[in-house]
């Protein structure tokens, strides 16, 4: 074909970062692809906020997110929602992103609409089918039925090759959550850029002091873990005076519970509202150190040169572990106050390990999938 047809198909915020610098990537070449976006907006609000961050928008809108939505309501609207918009445009390629409901729907309809599947994240695992629920499954789904799978790392092309998938199909490009924190730290860093939030954090900063970024809201660290944790936060900012935390707290009541009665008569702690995207890849890249339960953080922070602390006892993301950019410290109060002490008073080992390099990439994954996809045309 002289021109590929490609849809780009995501519905939660998390999808939106990482598939905004594929859609950005294919529109530079408009003479080798037509490319559309559908959004089936599983979540509304947050992702509206990062599509007009990231200038994107969507050719097709599901507009999905009603009240009481549950798995099965979600996954037939998209499955029946979607016919109509593959059968009119007859895209060449779908691409799905990660492990949402979204993805194993649209890789489902895809599937049945003849289209080749090209997996963005593939092959993470934990191999528990429960845990995570739905996430595990949805990714494994979406495994069976793609063409195409690019893959974050070697350790999840390795998971894909143990289930029988061609080598062939498994394209190793690093993961696209850098590629889209590179863009963004540029755009909030440029002195154009208005944004009433960041404006706000600025006037609250000490710019003599080291910053620590704190975020929590793991299910299984509720009850005594998040106390622990906040004892450990409440021992780091004792100790050390000229340190200030920011705590962006969940608005889960067993994550507000604890924090607030432990830690809001703390000087040189604050407790602030969960930020927007913009605004966290702001104070992300302000921060000396990073103390967090996240997934997506261990991922990003290595690319700005800052450690994190992560106050979990397993993880899926083992790759930052190996590569000694994060250190697991549990829910272990001494153990978080011991490490934190070492990189707020130990130079040498702060920036032995703030130089290591990201395990997830390094922020050309787009431009892989691109170039992947390009060499089609001629095939």
């Amino acid at each position: 074909p002289l021109m590929i047809k490609n849809l780009i198909i995501f519905g939660t915020r998390p999808e939106a970062i990482k598939m905004a610098p594929l859609v950005k990537e294919f529109r530079k070449y408009d003479e080798f692809f037509d490319t559309k976006v559908c959004i089936t907006a599983q979540h509304r609000e947050m992702l509206d906020q990062v599509l007009t961050f990231f200038e994107i928008t969507p050719d097709f809108d599901l507009d999905l997110m009603k009240p009481n939505q549950n798995l099965y309501t979600l996954t037939s609207s998209i499955l029946s929602g979607l016919k109509t918009i593959l059968e009119t445009y007859k895209p060449d390629y779908v691409y799905v992103h990660g492990d949402t409901t979204t993805t194993m729907a649209s890789s489902l309809a895809a599937f049945y609409a003849g289209a080749k599947i090209c997996h963005v994240e593939a092959g993470l695992r934990t191999f528990n089918m429960q845990s995570p629920f739905p996430e595990e499954m949805n990714r494994s789904v979406t495994g069976v039925v793609s063409n195409i799978h690019f893959s974050p790392s070697e350790k999840s092309k390795h998971n894909l090759v143990l289930e029988n998938k061609p080598e062939n199909s498994i394209i190793v490009t690093g993961n696209t959550v850098i590629d889209a924190l590179m863009f963004s730290v540029n755009k909030v860093k440029n002195s154009n850029y208005q944004d009433t939030e960041i404006e706000h954090l600025k006037s609250g900063l000490d710019t003599e002091k080291k910053l620590i970024l704190v975020t929590g809201h793991r299910r299984e660290n509720h009850g005594a873990g998040f106390v622990r944790i906040c004892e450990a936060l409440k021992e780091i900012a004792v100790d050390n005076p000229q340190t200030q935390i920011i705590y962006p707290v969940h608005l889960n009541p067993n994550v507000q519970g604890p924090v607030y009665k432990l830690l809001s008569e703390i000087d040189n702690i604050q407790l602030i509202a969960p930020l927007s995207y913009p605004a966290f890849v702001w104070l992300m890249d302000k921060s000396y150190l990073i103390i967090t339960d996240s997934g997506g953080v261990q991922e990003e922070a290595p690319s700005l040169g800052k450690p994190v602390l992560v106050m979990r006892d397993t993880t899926e993301r083992p790759e930052a572990v190996e590569a000694g950019t994060v250190i697991l410290v549990g829910t272990n109060k001494d153990k978080i106050v011991d490490e934190a002490n070492k990189l707020l008073n130990d130079a040498f080992a702060y920036k032995t390990m703030s130089k290591l390099h990201n395990p997830y990439g390094d922020g050309k994954a787009s431009q892989r999938i691109v170039s992947y996809i390009k060499s089609k045309l001629n095939a």
